[in-house]
């Protein structure tokens, strides 16, 4: 009996300080959609630049055969005049990638444009190694920098730049849209997601006066902002993130703008999806490691260096999500025999209400096109709970990115591969890029979601009701995850 409750107790405790961390993850969440509420998010009118600056504007290009020419020929639409714009194509590609950009950028080169291809064949620190080698030669008094898969809007740095008119102002962040979000119920899921950041984690945060971060894509910065701040280093897989905070700790301000939108590609398929939230994740995580010491010893205030670490440990949540589910389950059946009363805990599904309060406000109120209120209401009450499971069915992978970055544990930067899909007419499956190989970890997911549908059957046979909708959803979410990587395997 006494091994038991020892057992309980462990079990208790995990789960606990699981819950616990869960929880103030959500109230941060609502503080800054306090934050965005609070002040008006219309962005201000700016008088324009008299003298407008030279602009040098960076494509990384790694193997996206599929979107560098679409890529190329929309920032050739950039309404900026072409004698103060110099383009580089950063493509460090190992296939016909490259004979696609060069004989794209010479079409534009023979009409007077200053466009040029920069190829680096060690590939050494990944984006950040081609971004570092391009600023050698770059010409521009500001750097703008997009993904292959983005398709920024000719009037980008007509709207962005006046704000650099602050000289505090180090870098412009634009909000990302989705071209293919209505692709399958995999994107319109991810686009769920991450309407929330690109609406009130970034402006919540400017609102605060908290660090916010330039999202590696679709923004603007001032050359000597980057200089400032020692310049692209390659020592996490999320280099935007790191530039971020340290121009931020040498005092340089980021400006967000949510009413200036730069549409790019979604991932279309499971194993393009999973290699990005590793990226994301371990390069949160990795930029705790390095970066939290210093934001403790800086001069900022205590609501500053909580909000930072809120920030930079954000991707912990998914590892506290994994052991709350996976300890629920045993403390299903000790909470008995130990005598514990989980009575108290309801007082957590408060944090559901603010999660989905948090989402229909970024979604139904700000990101989606204006539809019938009611349209835009089912709407949002059917992808609410299924994205809530799929975000925790993808609690084991992104707990495993995670706990590699907090050790320090090193590897490669994987890209995201783009099939240039914007219609459910296109099709991922014959693209070479496509991964059809099913994982160990995805074969594992489907035994996770066996366990969570085993609680949640033995839940109801015998009425205990503790975790049912935790492992509702934990056991959908899993089999979601396990059944989309299982379609997307086959060729």
């Amino acid at each position: 009996m006494l091994l038991v409750k020892i057992l309980a107790y462990l079990c208790f405790a995990i789960y606990t300080i699981s819950l616990v961390y869960v929880g103030l993850f959500c109230i941060n969440q609502f503080y800054l959609l306090f934050q965005y509420i609070k002040k008006n998010n219309r962005e201000p009118l700016e008088p324009g630049i008299e003298n407008l600056p030279l602009v040098t504007i960076q494509l990384p290009v790694f193997n996206e055969k599929y979107v560098v020419e679409r890529l190329i020929d929309q920032i050739m639409k950039m309404q900026y005049p072409r004698e103060l714009l110099e383009i580089q194509v950063l493509d460090d590609s190992t296939d016909d990638t490259l004979s696609l950009t060069q004989a794209r950028v010479a079409q534009y080169k023979a009409q007077g444009y200053d466009i040029k291809v920069l190829h680096r064949t060690d590939r050494s620190g990944f984006k950040a190694g081609a971004l570092k080698k391009a600023m050698e030669v770059a010409k521009g008094e500001f750097i703008a920098i997009f993904d292959a898969d983005f398709m920024p809007k000719p009037d980008f740095l007509l709207r962005t730049l006046p704000h650099f008119n602050d000289p505090a102002i180090g870098v412009v962040q634009t909000r990302w849209e989705h071209l293919n979000e209505d692709y399958s119920l995999l994107t319109k899921l991810q686009a769920f997601q991450l309407n929330v950041h690109f609406t009130i984690e970034q402006k919540g945060r400017e609102n605060g006066k908290y660090f916010l971060q330039f999202n590696g894509t679709a923004g603007v910065w001032r050359r000597t902002t980057i200089e400032d701040a020692g310049g692209w280093e390659a020592d996490t897989l999320t280099e935007d993130l790191d530039l971020s905070y340290r121009a931020q700790l040498r005092g340089w301000k980021i400006h967000y703008m949510v009413d200036v939108t730069s549409p790019a590609e979604l991932p279309a398929e499971m194993n393009g999806l999973k290699s990005q939230q590793y990226r994301w994740m371990k390069g949160g995580a990795e930029n705790a490691r390095k970066l939290l010491p210093a934001v403790w010893k800086s001069p900022l205030n205590l609501a500053g260096k909580l909000s930072a670490t809120m920030h930079l440990l954000a991707s912990s949540v998914f590892l506290f999500v994994f052991l709350l589910g996976t300890f629920s389950v045993p403390l299903l059946f000790l909470i008995k025999p130990a005598g514990i009363d989980m009575s108290p805990f309801t007082i957590f599904l408060a944090s559901l209400a603010i999660i989905s309060i948090i989402y229909f406000f970024a979604n139904v109120g700000i990101a989606w096109k204006k539809e019938n209120p009611l349209k835009m209401l089912v709407k949002f009450i059917f992808i609410f709970p299924i994205f809530m499971a799929m975000s925790m069915g993808l609690a084991f992978h992104n707990s495993i990115a995670v706990v590699q970055g907090l050790l320090g544990k090193r590897s490669d930067f994987v890209r995201t591969p783009k099939y240039g899909i914007r219609s459910v007419a296109d099709s991922f499956k014959k693209a070479s890029y496509f991964n059809s190989k099913l994982s160990k970890q995805t074969l594992f997911e489907g035994l996770l979601a066996v366990y969570f549908i085993t609680a949640f059957v033995i839940g109801i046979r015998y009425n205990l009701n503790y975790f049912q909708l935790l492992h509702a959803l934990l056991a959908v979410g899993y089999s979601l995850i396990f059944l989309i990587g299982l379609k997307h395997s086959r060729n």
